[in-house]
């Protein structure tokens, strides 16, 4: 099983079934995995990656669950700090994906390389890297 249909299964096993993004490079294998639910699973496109973090932050208000916002690497993960701060000061449940340049890349510089986990520990209840499948 590939790691983004690793995280749709985990999401749907526990009754998330929307998201809100804005596909780009390094998470196209995620939207792939959306489209190959058949509609299980949906991405509500927006126009911007903070517009997906908003309205996700708005989803779970209003619908009292988990709002998910995806984002790919560099700017478009980091587009996505005003609504995780937001998020974060309200305890709105969100749930938020950004891309990242390979592992191998990872502090060299990389192009859409940004330190997300520096950026995000202070506006988070918990930031993830994921490094390989098994960690």
């Amino acid at each position: 099983m590939k790691g983004s249909e690793m995280i749709l299964k985990t999401l749907m096993d526990h009754g998330i079934s929307e998201s809100f993004g804005y596909p780009g490079g390094q998470v196209i294998p995620l939207f792939d995995a959306i489209y190959n639910t058949g509609g299980k699973f949906n991405n509500i496109l927006v126009r911007h990656e903070q517009a997906a973090a908003h309205a996700a932050d708005a989803y779970a208000r209003a619908k009292g669950t988990i709002g998910v916002a995806i984002a790919t690497s560099g700017p478009g993960a980091t587009n996505l700090i005003t609504g995780l701060a937001t998020a974060h000061l309200d305890s709105s449940p969100l749930i938020a994906f950004g891309g990242q340049v390979p592992v191998a890349l990872l502090g060299n510089d990389a192009f859409q390389e940004s330190d997300m986990m520096g950026i995000t520990l202070p506006i988070t209840k918990h930031s993830y890297q994921v490094e390989s499948p098994t960690r």
